[in-house]
């Protein structure tokens, strides 16, 4: 096999695999009645995960020291967060935190 034809394979499989990882627990799911408890429990999953990939990247981590926050991430954040809170839509939301970071970022602080 050539090295071209290794790398359409692999990124054709890596792409299958991701899709069916991603599409397998939702076809499973449909199958079965969820208790109301892990209903409610899986409800709060998505806010988890987006609160840690948030806090995350405000603060960038030095070995041996405190971490010190990331004053850009920061600064966007705020009108992101913001049109969370008042809209609860969630493209919207992406749009103003892509715009708010460019903004911050074009303007150097």
């Amino acid at each position: 096999m050539s090295l071209t034809n290794y790398i359409l394979f692999t990124i054709i499989t890596c792409g299958l695999v991701t899709w069916v990882s991603r599409i397998f627990p939702f076809v499973m799911l449909k199958k079965f009645d969820l208790p109301e408890g892990v209903l409610e429990f899986l409800s709060f999953v998505p806010i988890t995960i987006m609160a840690g990939i948030w806090f995350e990247s405000l603060f960038v981590q030095h070995l041996g020291h405190l971490p010190s926050v990331n004053w850009s991430n920061l600064w966007a954040s705020l009108p992101t967060v913001a049109t969370a809170v008042v809209s609860k839509n969630l493209l919207l939301t992406v749009v103003v935190g892509v715009i708010s970071f460019a903004v911050i970022d074009l303007i150097g602080l």
